[in-house]
C-alpha cells in the first residue's frame, strides 16, 4: 500500500548572493545550505527511498523570485518521490500541516556586531517562527534547527511553541559528529562506515567536545577502541579536537563558502535516524533538551549520544566519564548557559 505523503518543511531553500539579504532581519536562508538540502530530501536522502514528500519552502520576500525558481527546478528535476512543492514567503502557508520542519536560516553575525545583536535578531526570528510552528504544524511536528547558534535557537523555538515536545525540538550536531568520523577515518586509513559511536558533547560551537573514548574501529579481528587503534593521545586530546571544532572555520577559509553540502547531507542524516531508528549497538550525537544526565543543567539543549527507535530518541545511560572529560563537557555547558542568558535578556 502506498504511504501518504510526509510534509517538510524547509526554511531557506532559495539561492540568493550574500549581500543581496544580509540587511534584512528575516534572513531565512543560508541559501546555499537549503539549495543543496532539498534535492535530498526529494531524491528520498532523508525519509527513505520508498517514502513520499511534499515539500514546503519558506523564505524571505525579497527572495521570493529566487524561491520560485528553486520550485521550477524540482518540478524539472522530476523526482518521483516528490508530490508536491509550496513555495511561500508567508510563514502560515509555510507551516500548514508540516510534520518536519528543518530550520535552516536566522541572522548571520557582520563584522563589528555585539554578540548581543545578533543573538537579539535570532530571537526574534526564532520566537516567530515559533508561533508559526505552534499555530500551523502537523500534530508531533518534528524540528530540526540548523542555524547559528543553534543550541539557543532550539531553545527560543521550544519555549514559544509549548504544544511541540521537548523532545521534538533538536538542534543539529551531527555535522560535527560525521566530522569527527571523518577524521577517525583518515587517521587510520579506514572506510568512515567503520568507524561508530564517536560523541559530541555540549554546544554546536568551538567549546564542543568531539570525544572519541567509546568509539570503536572494525577491524579483521573484530571492533576495537579507537583510542587503542589510534594509540596516540596526544594527537586524539588536541589537534583531533580542534580539528573538529574548527572545520566549518576551515572549509570557508578554503571555499570562502559555508560548508553547505556537508550541513544539508548531515540534516539529512539526523532526521533519518530519528525516524528510522539507529542500527543496534550504534548512537549519533544530536542536541536535545536536557533532562540532567551526566551532570548536564536540565534546560539547555545540549549534544549527548542518542539512540532512535520508533521516532523517539533517548540519551544513551551509562558511560564512564573521565576528568579530562568532564572538563570539556562542563566549559561547553557554561558557554549554553551564558548563550541562554543572553537570549532571555533580549527577550526581556
Amino acid at each position: 500500500m502506498a504511504k501518504d505523503a510526509v510534509k517538510v518543511l524547509v526554511t531557506g531553500a532559495a539561492e540568493m548572493e550574500y549581500h543581496m539579504i544580509i540587511r534584512y532581519i528575516w534572513s531565512f536562508l543560508d541559501g546555499q545550505i537549503g539549495y543543496a538540502l532539498v534535492p535530498m530530501i526529494a531524491r528520498g536522502a532523508m525519509l527513505g527511498p520508498d517514502q513520499p514528500v511534499i515539500l514546503h519552502m519558506l523564505d524571505i520576500e525579497p527572495a521570493a523570485e529566487s524561491l520560485k525558481g528553486v520550485k521550477m527546478e524540482l518540478i524539472d528535476a522530476a523526482f518521483p518521490l516528490l508530490k508536491g512543492v509550496v513555495a511561500t514567503s508567508d510563514p502560515v502557508e509555510a507551516c500548514k500541516g508540516v510534520n518536519i520542519a528543518v530550520m535552516v536560516g536566522g541572522f548571520p553575525r557582520k563584522e563589528g556586531m555585539e554578540r548581543k545583536d545578533v543573538m537579539s535578531k535570532n530571537v526574534a526570528i526564532y520566537k516567530a517562527q515559533a508561533s508559526a510552528l505552534e499555530q500551523h504544524s502537523a500534530p508531533n511536528c518534528k524540528v530540526l534547527v540548523v542555524a547559528n547558534p543553534a543550541n539557543t535557537n532550539a531553545l527560543i523555538l521550544k519555549e514559544f511553541a509549548p504544544s511541540i515536545p521537548e523532545k521534538n525540538v533538536t538542534c543539529l550536531t551531527r555535522l560535527d559528529h560525521n566530522r569527527a568520523l571523518g577524521q577517525v577515518s583518515e587517521k587510520l586509513f579506514v572506510h568512515v562506515g567503520d568507524v561508530k559511536n564517536v560523541i559530541i558533547w555540549g554546544n554546536h560551537s568551538s567549546t564542543q567536545y568531539p570525544d572519541v573514548n567509546h568509539a570503536t574501529v572494525s577491524t579483521c579481528d573484530g571492533d576495537k577502541p579507537v583510542r587503542e587503534v589510534v594509540a596516540d593521545d596526544k594527537w586524539l586530546n588536541k589537534e583531533f579536537i580542534t580539528t573538529v571544532q574548527q572545520r566549518g572555520a576551515a572549509i570557508i577559509k578554503a571555499r570562502k563558502l559555508s560548508s553547505a553540502l556537508s550541513a544539508a547531507s548531515s540534516a539529512c542524516d539526523h532526521i533519518r535516524d530519528w525516524v528510522l531508528g539507529t542500527p543496534k549497538g550504534t548512537w549519533v550525537s544530536m542536541g536535545v533538551y536536557s533532562d540532567g544526565s551526566y551532570g548536564i543543567p536540565s534546560g539547555l539543549i545540549y549534544s549527548f549520544p542518542v539512540a532512535c527507535k520508533k521516532g523517539e530518541w533517548s540519551i544513551v545511560q551509562g558511560l564512564k566519564i573521565d576528568e579530562f572529560s568532564r572538563g570539556k563537557m562542563d566549559a561547553t555547558a557554561k558557554e549554553l548557559i551564558e548563550e541562554k542568558e543572553l537570549a532571555y535578556s533580549c527577550l526581556s
